[in-house]
């Protein structure tokens, strides 16, 4: 869960999620929307992946990424969780 909180206090990474959910995209086409180095996304990329937020599929030369849903699943039950305590 620390990982996941980690991924999500910046901006950059959440702007990259907002990307994702529109569609899935290669980590040039990720890289192509920031003023900031590839290393430096593909650094970005690694902690979402790591926080299990985005998941990579390596076609030929490209790595392509998507949502995995099932972790912001996890959250929002995580979540409601305290919504739904007595007080």
């Amino acid at each position: 869960m620390n990982q996941l909180f980690k991924a999500l206090n910046d901006p950059t990474r959440r702007e990259i999620l907002e990307m994702l959910g529109k569609k899935d995209l290669s980590a040039g086409e990720i890289a192509d929307k920031f003023n900031m180095s590839k290393p430096s996304i593909s650094h970005h990329l690694d902690l979402l992946r790591q926080a299990g937020l985005v998941e990579s599929v390596k076609q030929g030369q490209f790595i392509y990424y998507s949502l995995n849903t099932t972790v912001f699943d996890e959250l929002l039950k995580w979540m409601l969780r305290f919504r739904n305590k007595k007080k």
